[in-house]
């Protein structure tokens, strides 16, 4: 079982950055594929990047691509989500989520077991 933890949310003007951090207790972090989900007002939750258990293999949504990468840190049991050129419509609540390790990422959530509580993005000037 793993536990997530989100931090690093806040306001930021247009085309700033972020990074946010998603920090898992347990000892089998390194077997689990891991991912970013954000879920805006009145809006479905959306697949942000996913990250395979090794690091290896990375994907992205189509409206973060170029812009958001992601990275983890098995020893740290951590990982980040590194948000670039930031724009208004990426104002959303921020969620990491864990799944045992498959040789896919899966972009569903519904296909994620563990959540973390969430961390709120805001883009404004």
């Amino acid at each position: 079982q793993v536990q997530l933890v989100e931090s690093g949310g806040g306001l930021v003007q247009p085309g700033g950055s972020l990074r946010l951090s998603c920090a898992a207790s347990g000892r089998t972090f390194g077997y689990y594929n891991i991912a970013w989900f954000r879920q805006a007002p009145g809006k479905e939750r959306e697949f942000v990047a996913g990250i395979n258990w090794s690091g290896s293999h990375t994907n992205y949504g189509d409206s973060v691509k170029g812009r958001f990468t992601i990275s983890r840190d098995n020893a740290k049991r951590t990982m980040d989500l590194q948000m670039n050129s930031l724009k208004p419509e990426d104002t959303a609540i921020y969620y990491c989520a864990a799944r045992p390790y498959t040789t896919t990422i899966y972009y569903n959530a519904r296909d994620y077991t563990y959540w973390g509580q969430g961390t709120q993005v805001t883009v404004s000037s």
